[in-house]
Order: structure tokens, then sequence, then C-alpha cells
């Protein structure tokens, strides 16, 4: 019997526990003018039947702004997670859990909307997607 390996478009992406489900609420970690947010769906997730999908840092994710500018509330945008508060393990052995969950709007191709990143993120986030490792003031 052959196992068939995760795919993916030529970027390992380590095995993170998936601590954000649909409809869990996030806070927005730049500048773009939403505050709150709530997951839709998340791109490249396939899960069993009627699984709902859940989310992880560095997993791009479609979501309702929720509150922040007139401009921006009930869009529906693309983000991408970077800091979650369930515990994941890295290779090295070491346990990350961050205060919250939070996010940053993105374009769909992963180019940030906002100009600065408030508060730290998750190095697996910054190793996967390079214009919001530029854009951040603090990486762990």
């Amino acid at each position: 019997m052959v196992k068939r390996g995760r795919k993916t478009a030529g970027i390992s992406k380590t095995r993170i526990s998936r601590g954000l489900p649909t409809g869990a609420r996030l806070t927005v970690a730049d500048n773009s003018g939403a505050r709150i947010v709530e997951i839709i769906s998340v791109i490249g997730y396939h899960g069993r039947l009627r699984r709902q999908p859940s989310a992880s840092v560095a997993d791009m994710v479609v979501v309702s702004c929720k509150a922040g500018t007139p401009k921006m509330r009930r869009q529906v945008l693309r983000g991408i997670v970077v800091r979650q508060r369930k515990p994941y393990r890295r290779k090295s052995g070491q346990w990350i859990r961050f205060e919250d969950n939070a996010i940053v709007i993105t374009s769909e191709t992963g180019d940030p909307q906002g100009s600065e990143i408030r508060g730290p993120i998750a190095r697996e986030a910054a190793e996967r997607w390079p214009r919001i490792a530029s854009v951040a003031s603090i990486i762990v």
C-alpha cells in the first residue's frame, strides 16, 4: 500500500495544530482599517465530509470584516493567520503559544494591505509569506 504525501505548491509546511475553526473571530494585526474579522473558509483545506475547516498559523483564510472603518465593514477579504492561542510544537521541540489570535489582511496573492504590523508574528508565517515578513517588526 502506497501512502500519498501532502502536496503543496513547492512550499513545505510543517504540521501545526489547527486552532481556529470557521466562525472564529480574530483581531487584525495591521493598519488596513479592519479591527475584528470572522473566518469564513480556509484556502487549500481538504478535509473529511461535513468536517468544519480550521486554520492554523501561516494559513490563508477568507474572512468577513465585523468591526472597523465603515469602508472595510461587511467586506469579504483574504488574510494570513500570524498568531494563534492554541499551542503548537516546532521541529526544535519548543512549544509556541501567543496571547491572542491575529490575522494580517492581504490581497489574493499574499501582499499585505496595511503598511505596518502590530505585535509579534510567528516565524512559520514569515517564512511562508516573505511580503509579510518584510513589513513585520517582531518575528518570534
